[in-house]
């Protein structure tokens, strides 16, 4: 079993910066892949970026340039770091690791006020 927690969401006017952080626990490794997904209220939950095992990285087209995933193994933690923030990425913020099989945490909220 894999265990995430999110941290660092918050309030920021447009334009401000967040870091967000997923620290993993239990039988999590460097081999899974990790995310950040993010879900606005009436909408589905939508990928924001990926960083694999090796450590190659994905965004989507809406954060590309504004925003970096990276990983720390020897703190099985993932970073979201969040510049030039928008109203329209007010959400909340999931972590996800998979391997064999798929986690989530419990989501951290963060609001861009305009």
């Amino acid at each position: 079993q894999v265990q995430l927690v999110e941290s660092g969401g918050g309030l920021v006017p447009t334009g401000g910066s967040l870091r967000l952080s997923c620290a993993a626990s239990g039988t999590i490794s460097s081999s899974y892949a990790m995310a950040w997904y993010r879900q606005a209220p009436g909408k589905q939950r939508d990928l924001v970026a990926r960083i694999g095992s090796g450590g190659n990285t994905n965004y989507a087209d809406s954060v590309k340039g504004r925003f970096t995933i990276s990983r720390d193994n020897a703190k099985n933690t993932v970073y979201l770091q969040m510049n030039s923030l928008k109203p329209e990425d007010t959400a909340v913020y999931y972590c996800y690791a998979v391997r064999f099989s798929a986690y989530w945490g419990q989501g951290t909220q963060v609001t861009v006020s305009s």
